[in-house]
């Protein structure tokens, strides 16, 4: 007897770091309450990004997100503050050498810890790496079971999809990348990574 089995229910998940601000070329990291407006070479990265028009596009609500989304063919995003960046502390507003020279090898620890699922640990005033993950672990879970969403977001909680979904412990995105998962039967599989073009 032939058993046979219709198409999977498959969701395609597009995760998308917004194109690049002047922080990002002074790799500082972002304070919480930080809207800086992409930069003109973000505005190029962003008008260059190809995604499927007929998505369901949700975006962090900071300006750099809701800029990406525009100039990429979406000026009306479902408002996800899942979708926010972690929050750094003391680590805000500062650069990798600066840390270094004010805490030492301590701003290491700070930063292992926000990418790791189960810390208990955060930067000074910042989010644990638990609460930081537990919040896209629920934004993920709210998820249609098919279909095409785009997640316009910061690179913290993009490489924490990735973690959560693929166990994909590091990658580099830049600014205006993008990563593709597809989901099947409670089933992650990464399908692609691509870095972002200028028109």
């Amino acid at each position: 007897m032939c058993v046979c089995l219709g198409p999977r229910v498959t969701l395609t998940l597009h995760l998308v770091r917004h194109a690049a601000t002047a922080p990002n070329a002074q790799r500082r990291y972002p304070h919480a309450n930080e809207d800086a407006p992409l930069s003109p070479e973000g505005r190029a990265v962003a008008a260059g990004l190809r995604l499927p028009l007929h998505a369901t596009p949700h975006a962090s609500p900071t300006l750099r997100t809701r800029e990406t989304a525009q100039l990429a063919g979406f000026p009306h995003c479902i408002a996800a503050p899942a979708l926010a960046e972690a929050a750094f502390g003391v680590m805000a507003g500062q650069t990798w050498a600066e840390l270094e020279a004010q805490f030492g090898e301590e701003p290491r620890g700070w930063i292992d810890a926000l990418g790791d699922p189960e810390s208990e640990t955060s930067p000074p005033g910042g989010e644990t790496g638990r609460a930081f993950h537990a919040r896209i672990q629920n934004w993920l879970a709210q998820l249609p079971q098919d279909g095409d969403v785009i997640a316009f977001t910061h690179a913290g909680p993009l490489l924490a999809a990735l973690r959560l979904c693929v166990g994909l412990r590091a990658a580099e995105i830049a600014p205006g990348g993008v990563a593709v998962l597809k989901r099947a039967e409670g089933h992650w599989w990464l399908r692609e990574l691509r870095q972002a073009r200028a028109n």
